[in-house]
């Protein structure tokens, strides 16, 4: 079957037709990237007023939180300001940092565990998780983080560095010692 198309000259358009109106210049204008710095002071300085609420003072918390911006991995961030790994982890987290090690499915075996639906062993072997990562995630799932700290932290702190986060929990939640 072969199809016949009627050509209508007046629907055809142009090169020059099209680019009418069309501006070359030869210069462009810099339009930037606008930003605000409205932190003033040092992290601990900005921590100061949540220090109550974090498992270490400002100084450290402000170590951990420039080191693990730096790139640094939990358990060494941690090192660097002289806590443990775990500790660390509940910093972060307390800041506003996503540290839980376990995954979606993985925390709704939590979830069942904490609302009484399963024994915790049963959880813990569900999950397939680490005493150590259940540890951590139980926590993570009792404690919501302190939207002052994040506020404080703003722009220390964030997810898109291109870092696997969940390999930088490292033995924040391998080591079976130190659980608190």
């Amino acid at each position: 079957m072969a199809l016949n198309y009627a050509r209508d000259e007046s629907m055809v358009m142009g090169l020059s037709e099209i680019a009418a109106g069309i501006e070359v210049t030869a210069t462009q204008r810099q339009h930037g990237v606008a930003s605000v710095d409205r932190t003033d002071g040092t992290l601990a300085e900005r921590l100061d007023g949540v220090a109550a609420r974090l498992p270490c003072d400002p100084e450290r918390a402000a170590t951990l939180v420039e080191a693990y911006a730096a790139g640094e991995s939990v358990g060494d961030a941690g090192r660097a300001a002289g806590l443990t790994p775990l500790t660390a982890a509940k910093t972060l987290h307390l800041c506003g940092e996503h540290v839980c090690p376990l995954s979606p499915r993985q925390r709704d075996v939590l979830d069942d565990w904490l609302s009484g639906d399963l024994a915790r062993s049963e959880a813990v072997a569900l999950t397939g998780a680490s005493e150590r990562e259940f540890a951590l995630a139980t926590y993570v799932a009792t404690h919501d983080p302190i939207a002052d700290a994040r506020e404080a932290l703003e722009g220390a702190l964030t997810d898109g560095q291109g870092t696997d986060r969940q390999a930088s929990l490292g033995d924040a939640v391998e080591q079976p010692s130190d659980l608190l």
